[in-house]
């Protein structure tokens, strides 16, 4: 104890700088910041999913990959599709040299007809049987259309542009109508946080949050508070520019303004370090003097660097915060 009454009563000895400025100490309002971790996530996360039924013949990205929209991705191949184009092109042809012969039999009872050696009916029966064969050509070449676009369906298309977070499947593998491919996050990026909800109440959309980045701090904006709370926790969206999109749910530290409170706060410049303990100067009726004061957390208020004084300072008292 006598130690350090004797370390204060050298450093209040030294001799001081004269006075050059002069900053009132007053009580102002300062924000509690709750650190949370954030998820950067994607604005939207669409599986691209397979139309058709079959053997995964090609995939042509990899997590990681950029893609546009409607880039192709896979193929897939259902060998039954070959076989029923191969049997509708047999119906087809089958139709065709039917329709080809009752065009002749119409024809020649056209003829008989002018001649008066057929009737008008039989003449009807065959103009019919002309009709029905055109329709069933006209039906066989709709159903060779619909399995064509089936084949078509194949070809796995990116619903979106974005990049590729995830590949389920592998080449060679098979897959059902509907099942994933691969999943395409797209549209921006932004960062999701979760809030124990004691602190809902101090949260509202608009709020500066500062964030931590491996490129260093940031700022960014409370874009949307979610009303249902999940696990007794507060789920929020938080709008950052050029927020890294490298890894899709990196984790990363965020601070959110929770509360707000009064403290005594001076200008880093204005604390003297000295033999371990801290000082303030004041101005005093017969000059400066130095106090001993505790510190307690650094804040930036108004972009000034500033430290909160627990004790050895009272409002009204005068900090000289530069020197000669």
């Amino acid at each position: 104890m006598r130690t350090l009454i004797a370390i204060v009563a050298l450093a209040a000895s030294l001799p001081l700088a004269s006075r050059a400025d002069d900053f009132p100490l007053s009580a102002v309002s300062v924000t509690e910041w709750k650190a949370v971790y954030g998820r950067i996530e994607a604005r939207s996360r669409i599986p691209a999913r397979a139309r058709l039924g079959g053997t995964l013949v090609s995939l042509d990205v990899s997590e990681g990959d950029v893609v546009t929209a409607g880039q192709v991705l896979a193929q897939i191949v259902d060998a039954k599709i070959g076989y029923q184009l191969a049997a509708i092109d047999a119906q087809l042809q089958a139709l065709t040299a039917q329709m080809d012969n009752a065009k002749l039999e119409l024809t020649r009872g056209e003829v008989l007809l002018a001649r008066g050696v057929t009737t008008a009916q039989r003449l009807d029966a065959l103009r019919t049987q002309v009709d029905v064969l055109i329709g069933q050509i006209a039906a066989a070449g709709a159903d060779r259309k619909v399995v064509e676009q089936q084949a078509l369906e194949g070809a796995v298309l990116a619903p979106i542009g974005g990049r590729v977070l995830a590949v389920p499947v592998a080449a060679g593998a098979v897959v059902l109508p509907g099942e994933a491919v691969a999943t395409i996050g797209g549209g921006g990026i932004f960062l999701r946080i979760a809030v124990p909800e004691r602190h809902a109440a101090f949260l509202h959309e608009g709020a500066a949050i500062e964030i931590e980045t491996a490129a260093g701090p940031s700022q960014g904006t409370l874009a949307r508070l979610y009303p249902l709370i999940e696990n007794g926790r507060v789920i929020a969206d938080v709008d950052v520019p050029d927020l890294p999109e490298s890894f899709i749910d990196a984790r990363v530290l965020v601070r959110l303004p929770v509360d707000t409170r009064t403290a005594l706060m001076v200008p880093e410049a204005a604390v003297v370090t000295r033999t371990g303990l801290d000082f303030v100067e004041v101005a005093g009726a017969e000059g400066p003097v130095l106090r001993t004061v505790v510190l307690g957390q650094r804040q930036t208020l108004d972009g000034a660097a500033m430290i909160e004084v627990l004790s050895g300072l009272v409002a009204g008292d005068i900090v000289v915060t530069k020197h000669e």
